[in-house]
């Protein structure tokens, strides 16, 4: 295999992945991404986005199911997004995934570390700075 195709291969996985990488990100950040944006376009106030992300992140009012829910669905759907590359990919059965093993370990954790970190920037990074910037505290 020449230099120019596995650049190709190795960009296949992030452009057929990246918005289940991307989606679960937002999805396990719904616990903050509401109040942020509710009190950017004015639907809220200070005070009341930061109730409601305190309730979310912390499970508050009977909320301490939500936020382990977001981080399972977020969970899930890479999960299915792995499954859906590797049978694009041709491999459908536990023999094929056996034979290819190195390539499904490596592809699984280099995507499931690329989600966590993903969403440790956009969680608990951008969203704090955004919600400094608009009052949150």
């Amino acid at each position: 295999m020449e230099e120019g195709e596995a650049e190709v291969k190795s960009a296949g996985i992030f452009s057929s992945l990246w918005k289940y990488i991307a989606g679960s990100t937002l999805v396990a950040s719904l616990c903050c991404l509401p109040s942020v944006v509710m009190v950017m376009l004015g639907l809220a106030t200070v005070s009341t986005g930061a109730a409601l992300s305190d309730t979310l992140y912390w499970g508050g009012d009977g909320f301490g199911w939500f936020r382990y829910t977001m981080l399972f669905i977020a969970f899930v759907s890479v999960i299915i997004g792995l499954v859906m590359y590797f049978r694009e990919q041709g491999i459908c059965t536990f023999d094929e995934a056996k034979r290819n093993r190195r390539k499904v370990i490596n592809t699984s954790l280099l995507v499931l570390s690329l989600a966590y970190l993903l969403y440790l920037l956009f969680n608990y990074v951008i969203l704090t700075e955004l919600g400094i910037a608009v009052g949150l505290t």
